[in-house]
């Protein structure tokens, strides 16, 4: 979903979990893939798929 654009607020909606559930498990793969955001992570999963 963060791949397709969908905000926090729609993934929260679609999974059926709060919002800072949503925000912490984000924080937690930004972490883990050592980016600091959105764009960061799309760019770092697209270059490892290519």
């Amino acid at each position: 979903m963060v791949a397709a654009g969908g905000s926090n607020k729609l993934i929260c909606r679609k999974l059926g979990i709060e919002l800072p559930t949503v925000k912490t498990h984000l924080k937690r793969i930004f972490q883990k893939a050592g980016v600091g955001s959105r764009t960061e992570l799309i760019n770092k999963l697209y270059l490892a798929s290519h």
